[in-house]
């Protein structure tokens, strides 16, 4: 072989390994990552019908945290968590806000009305037979029975709910302990919301705030931020 021919070997195959670093599978990672989830309304529509359809009472936000976190991972659990906060502290019914809310992100203002409609729609056309059946039959000791078993089946789902999240953010003692200080004063005290916000609230920010300090701080000078 030529020095000519090594050099031209040489010239032929370098400028391929940019290409191939831009076009390989690790390099568009970032931008993938860092793009906001996006639904059609049509699938928001789905997704909060069956929701809808597929939860009794307080299971509604184990449900919603099932479709929205678990299979259609439009949010993580501390996402969704945050959002449920945000929306009990809101005027109005709890899950029409996480509605509202998830649609808005999901696809702004259509998808906030195609989760409203996947939410309320088909119940309300169900309550309307159901509640003409309840006024003739309500006095069936059958009919008890079964409201009986769908308060179980609610309650059953919320603990479900109450266990998937606080394994993934229960991780530490302080969050522990916030956990039960929140269940005390609105669970046992029966204290309002906003007065359990105003004691919890800036005991959680603070506990933030002093983490994210110390890893500062840990972090070497020269590593990125």
């Amino acid at each position: 072989m030529t020095p000519n021919s090594s050099t031209n070997d040489v010239a032929e195959t370098e400028p391929n390994n940019p290409v191939s670093d831009e076009t390989s599978g690790a390099a568009p990672a970032a931008p993938d990552e860092a793009s906001p989830i996006r639904a059609t309304a049509w699938e928001i529509v789905r997704t909060f019908n069956e929701i809808s359809l597929s939860s009794f009472g307080g299971g509604l936000s184990a449900w919603s945290r099932e479709m929205v976190v678990a299979r259609r991972k439009w949010m993580n659990d501390a996402e969704f968590l945050s959002a449920m906060t945000i929306c009990r502290i809101l005027p109005g019914a709890n899950q029409v806000n996480l509605a509202v809310f998830v649609g808005t992100k999901l696809n702004g203002l259509r998808g906030a009305g195609a989760a409203l409609a996947g939410l309320i729609a088909m119940p309300t056309l169900l309550l309307v037979g159901i509640a003409a059946l309840y006024a003739a039959f309500q006095h069936s000791h059958a009919v008890q029975h079964v409201l009986g078993g769908f308060a179980a089946a609610a309650v059953a789902m919320t603990l479900q709910m109450v266990w998937k999240t606080g394994r993934t953010t229960l991780t530490s003692i302080v969050p522990i302990l916030l956990f039960a200080l929140t269940f005390v004063l609105n669970g046992i005290l029966r204290w309002p919301l906003w007065w359990t916000l105003a004691v919890t609230a800036p005991l959680g920010i603070g506990w933030a705030w002093r983490r994210a300090h110390r890893k500062a701080q840990a972090r070497p000078p020269g590593a990125a931020s």
